[in-house]
């Protein structure tokens, strides 16, 4: 497992663990597959924003393998 911080390491399809934005304070996660990265910079030091497959949008923390 990696964190989402390289835009380089998220491709469409893969399952991730994100952080919603009504989630930031309590850092729960949220798994799902990758539909779009939404986040055009290569770098982002609080996770690449990502839409999932069930259209909820939030920052890649980690990457399951």
């Amino acid at each position: 497992m990696t964190d989402g911080k390289k835009r380089a390491g998220i491709k469409p399809g893969q399952i991730v663990s994100i952080v919603l934005k009504k989630d930031q304070r309590t850092g729960q996660l949220t798994k799902g597959r990758v539909k779009a990265l939404l986040t055009k910079s290569p770098f982002h030091p609080h996770g690449i924003k990502v839409r999932l497959d069930n259209g909820l949008v939030g920052r890649v923390k980690v990457i399951h393998e």
